[in-house]
């Protein structure tokens, strides 16, 4: 079994189609390491254990047949609880959807199926994607799988901690202000967040719809860009999907040469507030970049000074907007129906109970910013802001193929250590919100871990718009340089569990 749960995602699909594995033994495998250690990192919120089965036992019976079988046919996969999943419950890490079942699979769901990927169930985050620790979570925190004691990253946690816990090869989460990316910093995992409008929307539950952005997991470069490409696609039932096609990103996984790109690190993603190890590691990366004969460069986005602010003013008030439809009269949790109540105190008793604290924040944050008098001042201004730094990048990419950072100020802190403290908590997706705003596609890979503390640390790569195979060129450049170097993080240093 420890074999079987530590080859890549890319090694199993090949064991499964040459009849070395079967799909139902790599299952198997990875349904008893849940089993074994889950119970201390709390990665899952579901396990469907016969549905995975029964699509493992359908891949062999395909191969069986003689039949082709995709990149990834076999390979399981944990996805984050915000997509729909027919018949499985999708909880969106809330007690106001638990126990609901969805009538129909998002698209990715369905992409994820038609590929013969095997999931294996829904993964932990917080409550709505609101958080950046996993800890908002309405079924409680996950740990990080390096040092049980601390945050996993959020809102996507669970299936991060899934990646470094060998739980599952690959996994599914979204990233709104850094939820994909966080959260692979701090696990020592690839995350990958693409192209706004890449990837459909349709079937993942809306928290900041002009930000929200579904991308892939993986322990690999490699990995991420075969789920990437088996996702990515224009879809007519989401009106943000990008009517192009998927860019090449597992060509450019595969080569991995950045001989002659220009890279620029940009200046306001650094300096005060970031851990010295942070530092240190994101120093290492920019010169491995340049030992591999890429040009790096210094670019200024001023701009992004302002990003935290004007995030923080647009993700509440879409989502103001976005749970208004969770009223109790639909689906999910109705309290105080007692035939004495109207139907707003209804309403009002069932998110009093079902909400939790930060998602009640951020509505009311919402609200006031959308109310009148004051839209003009607080939505309206930080949409302006939008604006700049959307620019700010395009005048960067002018001169740059793609600009990197690191990934985060800091590596994993302790459980608990922010919940009190809601400013301190959102200055963790201080580098990764700019990219949201303007669209962009990013990426976080591990580089290292930081001296001080032993725990991983990520690099970013940002590139241009429906540019998302230079993310993978220049993460598959850095990855093979630090594993020749030092070991991947995740096969070499991991801690067992």
């Amino acid at each position: 079994m420890t074999d079987i749960i530590r080859l890549t995602a890319a090694q199993t699909a090949e064991k499964i189609a040459s009849g070395e594995l079967t799909a139902v033994e790599v299952t198997e495998a990875h349904l008893a390491r849940i089993e074994a250690v889950d119970e201390k990192v709390h990665a899952f919120l579901h396990v469907d254990r016969e549905g995975a089965l029964a699509q493992a036992r359908a891949v062999d019976a395909k191969r069986a047949a003689g039949e082709p079988l995709g990149p990834l046919a076999g390979v399981p996969l944990a996805m984050k609880d915000i997509f729909t999943t027919e018949g499985v419950p999708t909880t969106v890490g809330s007690k106001i959807l638990e126990g609901w079942l969805p009538p129909y699979d998002s698209t990715v769901t369905k992409r994820l199926k038609a590929a013969d990927v095997v999931i294996l169930g829904k993964t932990n985050m917080d409550e709505f994607a609101m958080g950046s620790s996993t800890e908002n979570s309405a079924y409680g925190p996950t740990g990080n799988p390096w040092d049980l004691t601390r945050i996993p990253g959020g809102s996507g946690g669970g299936s991060a901690a899934a990646l470094a816990s060998y739980q599952a090869p690959l996994a599914l989460g979204t990233d709104t202000g850094g939820s994909i990316r966080q959260p692979a910093a701090v696990t020592g995992t690839v995350g990958v967040k693409p192209t706004y409008g890449g990837v459909s929307r349709y079937g993942m539950v809306a928290f900041s719809s002009s930000l929200d952005q579904g991308g892939p997991c993986a322990r690999t470069v490699l990995d991420a860009a075969l789920l990437h490409e088996a996702i990515g696609g224009h879809d007519p039932m989401d009106s943000t999907s990008i009517d192009a096609p998927v860019p090449p990103v597992v060509e450019a996984a595969r080569s991995g040469d950045v001989r002659g790109m220009r890279i620029g690190v940009v200046k306001e993603l650094g300096g005060e507030g970031y851990q010295p190890g942070v530092v240190q590691r994101f120093e290492e990366s920019v010169a491995v970049l340049r030992e591999l004969g890429a040009e790096v460069v210094e670019i200024s986005c001023p701009s992004f000074v302002y990003a935290l602010a004007a995030y923080y003013l647009i993700a509440p008030s879409e989502c103001s907007s976005n749970l208004a439809r969770f009223d109790a009269m639909r689906y999910g949790m109705r309290v105080g129906d007692d035939g004495t109540r109207s139907a707003e105190d209804v309403t009002a008793l069932t998110r009093e109970a079902g909400f939790g604290a930060e998602v009640k924040r951020r509505i009311i944050l919402g609200t006031y910013a959308l109310s009148s008098g004051y839209y003009d001042a607080y939505y309206g201004s930080a949409q302006k802001v939008r604006t700049l730094i959307t620019r700010d990048f395009e005048k960067a990419f002018e001169s740059v193929d793609v600009l990197v950072s690191p990934t985060t100020p800091t590596t994993a802190f302790p459980l608990g250590e922010r919940v009190d403290d809601p400013l301190a908590m959102y200055l963790v997706d201080l580098c990764t919100i700019p990219v949201n705003l303007a669209g962009n596609a990013a990426m976080s890979l591990p580089c290292g871990l930081a001296p001080e503390d032993g725990l991983p640390v990520g690099l970013q790569i940002i590139a241009p718009a429906l540019k998302d195979d230079r993310l993978y060129r220049v993460g598959a450049a850095v990855e093979a340089a630090f594993v020749k170097k030092w070991g991947h993080p995740l096969l070499e240093e991991a801690p067992q569990l």
